[in-house]
């Protein structure tokens, strides 16, 4: 017998997004865990491992995607199962975070749900959180452990840089708010001009915006119009529609999320806009793609962090020093 304890990475997948799972998988050289895992009549979730967890470390990857409070409520379970089979470690792998919008209170008797997401998998016996580009970065000092903030933007930067190679461009971000994240993008890009949309939005009534004016130099440029998750795409749109009026040549949409909700791939399809550029956080079904869309794969980034973590070594390294 040998006393020298062996390290043993095991990956685990909700069924929320299992494509982007198998995708990682093969990017780590492994095979997802088998589990059983299925509802009950009144809508109960089971879950059960195949094989031994012990001493294992697991990383359970599940994007909140549509049924949302389903898929966080089975990655949950399946926390909570690791924990009672003796892994030694557990790593939540979230590529989209649920409720990440609600960080902060705009009036008062209203919750932070964003904040009990990360009590709840703290609760279920989570060690470790490893998220894809969050709505906010505060949200990070919600969960009482390491958190792991993986950026897309490197990844869409390199496209479209390598896409429109001879293009004048300027970076666009959909509101003030996300100044700070379009410098990152145009410094990405050799150091682009900067603009942004002035708008307003009614904190009573979500997923309404009332785009006012452009901010910035866009005429005759290709504006990279820049954001975290595309919704309803209400925001967006109405953002590519007053670049095109204020003079732009073309406009890109890049963006990380795609929850694409309701009327949102009708908008994005006949906005104006060349390109949408999204990456596969959460699942794009057929139907729900266009003829100018391009989505990218996360899980080469996905993959080299589990790996960062699961060697110990640094996950801030893959992103130049500025994770």
């Amino acid at each position: 017998m040998s006393a020298t304890p062996k390290k043993s990475l095991k990956l685990f997948s909700g069924r929320s997004h299992p494509e982007l799972a198998e995708e990682v998988a093969k990017q780590l050289d492994v095979t997802v865990t088998p589990q059983a895992a299925y509802q009950f009549a009144n809508g109960e979730i089971f879950v059960r491992y195949d094989e031994s967890v012990r001493g294992c470390d697991a990383f359970v990857i599940q994007s909140h995607c549509t049924p949302l409070n389903d898929a966080i409520m089975e990655q949950l379970i399946m926390v909570d199962a690791l924990k009672r089979a003796s892994a030694k470690r557990i790593t939540v792998v979230i590529p989209f975070y649920g409720y990440a919008r609600q960080d902060k209170k705009h009036k008062g008797r209203e919750p932070i749900s964003a904040r009990l997401m990360a009590d709840l998998f703290k609760t279920a016996g989570a060690d470790r959180i490893m998220v894809v580009d969050l709505h906010t970065d505060q949200i990070q000092g919600f969960f009482d452990g390491p958190v792991d903030h993986l950026m897309a933007q490197k990844l869409l930067a390199s496209y479209i840089s390598e896409t429109y190679t001879d293009q004048n461009i300027t970076v666009v971000s959909p509101d003030s708010g996300r100044v700070r994240v379009a410098e990152k993008w145009a410094d990405d890009l050799g150091g682009t001009p900067l603009a942004f949309i002035h708008k307003t939005r009614d904190p009573s009534k979500p997923n309404q915006v009332v785009a006012n004016r452009v901010v910035g130099d866009v005429e005759g440029r290709l504006c990279v119009l820049v954001d975290d998750m595309i919704d309803t795409g209400g925001t967006i749109t109405k953002a590519t529609e007053q670049l095109l009026e204020a003079g732009a040549s073309d406009v890109i949409i890049a963006s990380t999320h795609a929850v694409l909700s309701g009327p949102a791939v009708e908008r994005l399809s006949s906005c104006g806009a060349k390109e949408v550029v999204l990456t596969n956080t959460l699942p794009i079904p057929e139907e729900r793609r266009f003829e100018n869309l391009t989505v990218l794969s996360i899980a080469p980034l996905v993959a080299e962090a589990i790996h960062q973590v699961f060697e110990d070594g640094s996950v801030t390294s893959l992103f130049d020093g500025r994770a």
